[in-house]
């Protein structure tokens, strides 16, 4: 067999989870997480109600967005087309689990590494069906083997049309339903509701669509909680690299102005406050991985096609790009730092902005596939170094302050446009839902500390600063530091918003 896919057939499924326990028995998997397992759904009224059964596990992709983001690789296909998983190559970045459109992919408790359904390999490579295949009492899961002409899964998927999950995704998913109910597919058209699960109690991370009763057409009566994945130190991975990057911009900036004689306060000042945040950049980033000992796979091992490598690639060049221009400021050259004005510029551009290319491939996480989110990113990082460097003015006198002024205004106001037309734009329900969670929903707080705290008193701030001469520096501090707070709290709520969408 050379190319593997799944046939589940909802008609005959009777609910029973032995395909669950034999998964878990076979591979020895904890408690409180699944390769597979077996959703339910109830519809109608008393006394024309119905339950429906859905068995939910990794739909083998065959555009696999999980191993596109995999930054070493640990997720690959196998010859015979499974998606398998390395636990020895895997850094637990959690990448895969936002990649993944279905909900499949997990953080095994006992080893910190991303585990998922796997088809059995270690048993169809050597002639056995998978566990779950030959457990289910019903014949109901089937092996589909698109090389065999014989097989009886295939002949199915020929002559009936059988559904897939999330077909909208592009990822050509190899997992087919056979009558299942489209509410049990569609995580947005089912809730669990105030009296909860049978079985089990329900959690935060359960998933629970933040959307209207109208919107609604089943109940979930019994499903698995899946957890966030990325929390409080992506958010502040975004804001530490989005001040390290645009403290550059305005060191640039002001060397292209005429100040590069002043070298310790458009060299050293803005270079090593870059480098200080870099650092820290790099130390959430590492800290977040399940398993940050082996952060240096991302260099000796990576898979380049994930935008985790190229950006580890662009934070390392950057860094160099920082040691050349401390080292200028520190011999006091202006003749190097005015060579490396542009190229820093560029760079500094690249690491505020390769952020978006990595939530685009997080294709589990619609809110994340904006195109506005780029020139957010880059309208961010203008504003937090020129938060940054009006906050140093009150130390050493930065030179050129009102530029950065009105350029930090300018900037806070691009992001104050681009939230309105993240908020009030035209989506998809994914998008449109996370939307919701974000100005309506658990993360309302966040949004509106980050809008009002993080843009609009800003902006009122610096507007004063340019009307008062005296109270300029002290208004431009303030100003500085609530960018910096609200910015942060906002990153917040845009990382758990886009998180916030059941897809299972």
């Amino acid at each position: 067999m050379t190319r593997l896919g799944f046939l589940l057939d909802s008609e005959t499924c009777i609910g029973c989870h032995a395909c669950t326990v034999a998964c878990k028995s076979e591979h020895d998997i904890p408690l409180g997480v699944n390769r597979t397992w077996v959703k339910y759904i109830e519809k109608g009224e008393f006394p024309d109600t119905a339950r429906h059964f859905s068995v939910m596990r990794c739909n083998q992709c065959e555009n696999a967005p999980c191993m596109d983001i995999c930054p070493t690789s640990a997720l690959f296909r196998a010859p015979n087309g499974v998606v398998d998983f390395d636990d020895n190559s895997c850094i637990g970045c959690k990448g895969c689990m936002n990649a993944c459109p279905y909900d499949a992919i997990y953080i095994n408790p006992e080893t910190n590494t991303a585990n998922k359904c796997n088809f059995c390999n270690h048993r169809v490579e050597v002639g056995l069906e998978p566990s779950c295949v030959v457990v289910c009492p019903t014949h109901s899961i089937k092996v589909v083997d698109f090389d065999d002409a014989d097989n009886e899964a295939l002949g199915i998927l020929r002559r009936e049309h059988l559904a897939v999950r999330s077909p909208e995704q592009g990822t050509a998913p190899k997992v087919y339903y056979r009558g299942a109910d489209e509410a049990s597919l569609d995580p947005l058209r089912t809730a669990i509701r105030g009296d909860g699960l049978i079985w089990a109690d329900v959690t935060p991370d359960h998933p629970t669509p933040p959307t209207d009763e109208a919107d609604l057409i089943a109940r979930t009566t019994y499903t698995t909680a899946h957890i966030t994945t990325w929390k409080a130190k992506v958010s502040g991975y975004l804001v530490t690299k989005a001040i390290a990057a645009g403290i550059m911009f305005f060191a640039s900036l002001m060397v292209l102005l005429g100040h590069a004689d002043q070298t310790a306060k458009v060299g050293f000042v803005p270079g090593l406050l870059g480098a200080l945040f870099l650092l820290v950049t790099g130390i959430l980033l590492v800290a977040d991985l399940k398993k940050p000992t082996r952060f240096h796979l991302v260099l000796t091992r990576g898979n380049t096609s994930s935008w985790l490598v190229r950006g580890a690639y662009i934070l390392g060049i950057y860094a160099v790009s920082l040691g050349g221009w401390l080292l200028a400021a520190l011999i006091e050259s202006s003749q190097i730092l005015s060579v490396l004005a542009v190229p820093v510029a560029v760079l500094a551009a690249c690491t505020a902005g390769y952020t978006a290319f990595l939530f685009g491939q997080c294709e589990g996480r619609d809110l994340w596939q904006s195109r506005i989110l780029l020139p957010m990113l880059l309208v961010q990082a203008v504003a937090a170094g020129g938060s940054v460097w009006l906050i140093s003015d009150v130390l050493v006198g930065m030179p050129e302050p009102t530029v950065v002024r009105w350029i930090t205004i300018g900037a806070l106001t691009a992001s104050g446009i681009l939230v309105l037309l993240e908020v009030f734009g035209d989506h998809s329900p994914h998008v449109a839902m996370a939307v919701r969670s974000m100005t309506r929903g658990d993360q309302r707080k966040l949004f509106l500390t980050g809008v009002l705290g993080g843009l609009i008193l800003p902006i009122i701030l610096l507007a004063g600063s340019l009307l008062f001469d005296s109270a300029a520096t002290t208004l431009s501090f303030v100003a500085g530091a609530s960018a910096l707070v609200g910015m942060w709290s906002y990153e917040h709520s845009y990382v758990l918003a886009g998180q916030s969408v059941p897809l299972s």
